[in-house]
């Protein structure tokens, strides 16, 4: 009964944040102060309550400012006759999608509003030129023809929409999809490699497990980075700070395998892939965005390497690192503790610190050949004999 039990959640962990995308307080700007930025705000929360964070920009270039350091994922400009979306498909290019829609909506109201304010006024205009004659001559019917073409002339005008977009997505990859897809194998490479220094037979060492994580991370971090932009172009900015940023992302992710594996056994494998894949891939919001996630899950998601390694990227690859301290911390703090246990947790196991996990304590009873009817004592001398000779000291 676990195995489906443990398969359901898998799925679950992974389709109901992608059944459930939905702004959710998405940080957005609004340029100046003025009537019509009021009536945008107020047709906002009315039509998406909860959807958006509003924060109030004095001129366009604040607001450009704003999204370049990561403070607004965009912003709305609002005059009477047009609505500009200022947006970053750089940041998220689901949530540059949704401001052009939101942007075109309120055009699309505005010019209601407009239209029916128009119509209004026209009848007003007709009333008062009945008042002022009942049969006019010819040249009050010269005016008021010249009265309607002109009403008529601008209840046809429209409120335009103008999209700019401020920091854009590489020219390879318009929908992101290139990003996204070569950030989620980093999560299963972290494990493999902190599988592979955990149970390799060479490396029972301490110092040699760290210096083969930060090797392997660094080599496969570069690979992974001539692929996606060498190949695919899907990371143009900044080489030497997104293969670090790679490299670090591999190395929190590894190392926090390989050092619960050091502290738990074998088992302790399975319970960093559950937790790595199945939460941090599933809650990092890289394909959208954290903000489009369920309440609270958006949260963990950045918590875990797999939700900063892909915010931290896009903010180093796309917004010359700003906004990115924090998960940076976090990738940090994940590394360094793993990188304790592995050098450290045989402290706290109890075990002498060449000893792989798995392998047999010293002074352990062995049973003898089969068909020996005898128990075999392998003592002290017999284990360090062979510790040399595996190359394991």
């Amino acid at each position: 009964m676990a195995l489906p039990l443990v398969i359901t959640a898998a799925v679950l962990a992974f389709a109901w944040p992608a059944g459930r995308i939905s702004p959710r307080e998405v940080p957005v700007g609004i340029v100046g102060t003025g009537p019509a930025s009021q009536q945008a705000v107020e047709a906002l929360t009315r039509a998406k309550p909860g959807a958006f964070d509003f924060h109030l920009y004095a001129n366009r270039q604040a607001a450009r400012s704003a999204i370049k350091n990561r403070d607004v994922y965009g912003a709305f400009a609002v005059s009477g006759r047009s609505i500009t979306v200022l947006k970053a498909s750089a940041a998220s290019p689901s949530v540059a999608q949704l401001l052009t829609d939101v942007g075109q909506q309120l055009a699309d109201k505005a010019t209601q509003r407009i239209a029916r304010q128009e119509a209004v006024d026209a009848h007003s205009r007709v009333r008062d030129h009945k008042q002022a004659a009942t049969k006019p001559d010819a040249v009050q019917q010269k005016a008021a023809r010249q009265e309607s073409a002109r009403t008529g002339a601008d209840s046809a005008a429209q409120v335009l929409v103008k999209a700019i977009d401020v920091v854009p997505v590489a020219a390879e990859d318009p929908r992101g999809v290139v990003f996204s897809s070569s950030i989620f194998p980093l999560t299963i490479c972290g494990i493999l490699i902190g599988a592979f220094v955990s149970m390799a037979r060479g490396l029972a060492h301490p110092r040699l497990r760290v210096l083969t994580l930060l090797v392997a991370c660094a080599v496969a971090a570069l690979g992974v980075y001539l692929v996606a932009q060498g190949f695919l172009g899907a990371l143009p900015h900044h080489p030497v700070g997104t293969w670090a940023i790679l490299s670090l992302d591999l190395l929190s992710i590894s190392a926090t395998a390989a050092g619960v594996v050091r502290l738990l056994g074998p088992g302790g494998l399975g319970l960093s892939a559950a937790v790595m894949v199945f939460v941090g891939n599933a809650f990092s919001g890289a394909t959208s965005a954290p903000e489009m996630l369920p309440k609270g899950v958006d949260h963990v998601g950045q918590w875990l390497p797999p939700g900063a390694g892909a915010s931290l990227l896009r903010d180093t690859t796309y917004f010359d690192g700003n906004s990115g301290a924090g998960h940076l911390a976090v990738l940090a703090l994940w590394s360094a503790c793993g990188l304790t246990a592995v050098m450290f947790g045989h402290w706290v196991t109890g075990k002498p610190r060449g000893t792989r996990p798995g392998a047999t304590a010293a002074g352990e009873l062995l049973p003898a050949v089969p068909g020996s009817g005898e128990i075999l004592s392998v003592g002290r001398h017999a284990h360090a004999d062979a510790r040399r000779h595996d190359g394991d000291g």
